[in-house]
């Protein structure tokens, strides 16, 4: 028993040290990248003399680092110009006009529910607080209640006198408090809760906007699909005017891994009231970020999570909001972390850690405990490649600090003398290619023939049957390993009871992403495509999506993680797709068990895959390719027009970039 102990204490930290080593190494190969992007950049050549004159490089780069690059900066200058010139569709050009509002005040809602809005107001600015009052007073759906508890001092005498006004022309239905004293957001927001009468609960900002269709679309989605959480799409504007707006922001569906490492959902959040049984709305515990504690709470408990995929909230951006800079607000870091870890533990894990990303302080990494040290199957197809071969095991072998793994090779039909001379040198003997298995004598690996005309499905399938291990890893031969702790990071999902498949982030030679999540119904066929395509490794993403782990429909077997039982739970990969969407396939079969599917951003290969090539437009390739898309549109097109629900609609599919359409 002693051994035993001993032995898991070893392997723990032998664990830890990978994952710090992976965290050096990726830190200093952005460094390095920053580094050369500088010194190769036409305007660091060209700022030579006035480095000279004024001295002031340092200075100069650290800012440029903290942006991102000067190719960074452009594209966020771009990304800001592409929002504004987006923007009319979805600031006030948006609101209804006077027919439209006529109609749905009379839409015949069978049960037109009370909506309690709650806004816990402190030392508000005069004008902030009466649009966020009039926002609510010019909602089309008019079963509204305003709850607003005031803790603002003497010098804000003005917020009850506007309050009082805006009630006492509201039929009740703006109600207001005085509070003896603030008891912050917390405890200001559950006094709001403590007047509230309604069946379903909204929180309200005292310094944002709604827009006068929100809670007529909210109460749709109440009464059609009996939606219990709602939330949907937001803006970022600055000052007093919604079409100044800053940012876009699409969200997917409910994700609960995108939640855990950054609350996406924020805002409009409205809930019934009974998901909080008797618990308190707002923990001051959690002060500073009450909002993330609270949606994770009750999103854990709603059968029927509905986003309203529509920008329905504005949230100012100004000088002492977290909108403008997370800095107003450095104690919402620490409370965003332990929200997190509360809502970790209540799921039953321990031994986790919540570490800050690069993207943004509370856009989280989750380091959740690997239990054991089970044998991981490596399962590598192959035919010919000699060269692609060897700097892909040589990267696994060099670079991988699991160790315990095996290797699987199926071979398929190769001709040339180099490969099989490759073979024999990694066996440690001379390859038979009649052997239907032959193992390596000093090596965790083995060689497995397959004799049929290629069909990847049948070849990683037959992989399968010859693995040992619990999990299971699909790996073209054209990867080579970046992350040492690249199995530790797809492991600690996999382990996981409600995941399935889980994804690398892969680059091209070139350090460009080709592989960051699989979106159904991008692609040139409308079948699947990979998003954020083509950008540079350093680039965060959309909102940040490139820096954490998120969920996804699917994820490219070019490398994939899955257990070994969830594997043969549906059959393996279907051999009706024997060259593409195999994978995608693969992935919505368990998605359809229940199961998530997860891309992790911190387990990174190289994908060697020719960046230019794409589809044999002359050949036998392309006429297998549409076959299988098409097979791929009858069995799955009903499931792809439903939209992916981790890919927001607004969002246009001709392009993997998060452009609008």
């Amino acid at each position: 028993m002693e051994y035993k102990d001993d032995k898991e204490q070893l392997h723990k930290k032998v664990t830890d040290l990978a994952f710090k080593v992976s965290e050096l190494e990726s830190e200093n190969m952005a460094l390095c990248d920053e580094l050369n992007r500088i010194k190769n950049s036409r305007f660091y050549r060209m700022s030579a003399p006035l480095r000279k004159c004024f001295g002031r490089t340092k200075s100069l780069w650290g800012k440029l680092k903290r942006q991102g690059s000067v190719k960074g900066v452009l594209i966020k200058v771009k990304s800001k110009l592409r929002d504004i010139k987006a923007s009319g569709a979805y600031g006030t050009e948006s609101f209804p006009d006077k027919d439209k509002r006529e109609e749905q005040k009379n839409y015949p809602f069978k049960n037109p529910v009370k909506i309690s809005i709650l806004v816990p107001v402190w030392n508000n600015d005069r004008r902030f607080h009466k649009d966020m009052i009039e926002s609510v007073m010019n909602q089309t759906y008019e079963n509204w209640e305003l709850c607003l508890a005031d803790g603002s001092d003497s010098d804000h005498a003005y917020i009850e006198e506007i309050s009082r006004e805006y009630a006492a022309k509201s039929d009740n239905r703006v109600v207001y408090k005085r509070l003896d004293k603030n008891m912050g957001i917390s405890g200001n927001t559950n006094q709001c809760f403590k007047m509230a009468t309604g069946e379903y609960i909204g929180l309200l900002d005292q310094d944002d906007v709604l827009h006068p269709e929100a809670l007529f679309e909210y109460m749709k989605a109440i009464e059609e699909k009996n939606a219990d959480y709602i939330y949907c799409d937001e803006a970022t504007f600055k000052g007093f005017d919604i079409n100044k707006m800053i940012t876009l922001h699409f969200k997917p569906d409910y994700a609960p891994d995108n939640l855990r490492a950054n609350n996406y959902i924020c805002h409009f959040s409205v809930f019934k009231r009974s998901l909080l049984d008797n618990e308190e709305l707002f923990r001051t515990a959690f002060d500073g970020s009450q909002d993330h504690d609270m949606i994770l709470r009750l999103t854990g408990k709603a059968k029927n999570i509905v986003h309203v995929p529509r920008i329905l909230y504005y949230w100012r951006s100004h000088a002492l909001s977290v909108a403008s800079d997370i800095s107003a607000k450095p104690y919402a870091i620490t409370a965003a972390k332990k929200a997190v870890a509360d809502s970790l533990i209540n799921k039953g894990f321990e031994n986790f850690t919540i570490t800050s990303t690069k993207a943004f302080p509370t856009i989280f990494k989750i380091r959740y405990e690997i239990k054991g040290e089970p044998m991981v199957s490596i399962i590598i197809p192959n035919k010919d490649h000699k060269e692609d071969l060897k700097r892909c095991l040589d990267s696994v072998f060099e670079k991988t600090t699991y160790s315990n793994y095996e290797i699987i090779i199926v071979e398929n039909n190769s001709e040339t003398k180099e490969i099989k001379d490759y073979y024999s040198k990694i066996l440690g003997f001379d390859y038979d290619d009649k052997k239907e298995v032959s193992e390596s004598k000093d090596k965790p690996l083995k060689i497995v023939n397959y004799k049929k005309s290629f069909n990847y499905s049948a070849v990683n399938n037959l992989g399968r049957k010859y693995a040992s291990g619990e999990y299971l890893v699909l790996l073209n031969n054209d990867t080579a390993v970046i992350s040492v702790n690249w199995i530790e990071e797809l492991l600690m999902y996999a382990q996981r009871e409600d995941v399935a498949c889980v994804g690398a982030k892969l680059y091209y030679e070139d350090k460009t992403i080709q592989h960051a999540g699989v979106i159904l119904g991008m692609g040139a066929h409308h079948t699947a495509g990979h998003c954020h395509y083509g950008l540079p490794k350093e680039n965060f993403g959309y909102m940040g999506r490139l820096c954490y782990a998120q969920n996804f429909s699917a994820v490219t077997g070019a490398c994939l993680m899955v257990a070994a039982s969830k594997y043969d739970e549906v059959s393996g990969l279907s051999e009706d797709f024997a060259i593409s969407l195999n994978d995608v396939d693969f992935c919505l079969k368990l998605r359809e068990k229940g199961y998530l599917n997860v891309f992790t951003p911190f387990a990174e290969l190289y994908h060697f895959e020719s960046k230019s090539r794409g589809l044999d437009t002359n050949g036998e390739r392309l006429k297998r390719y549409e076959k299988e898309a098409l097979y791929f549109r009858d069995k799955w097109g009903e499931v792809v027009d439903r939209g992916d629900p981790y890919f927001n609609p607004n969002f246009s599919l001709e392009k993997s970039d998060f452009c609008v359409k």
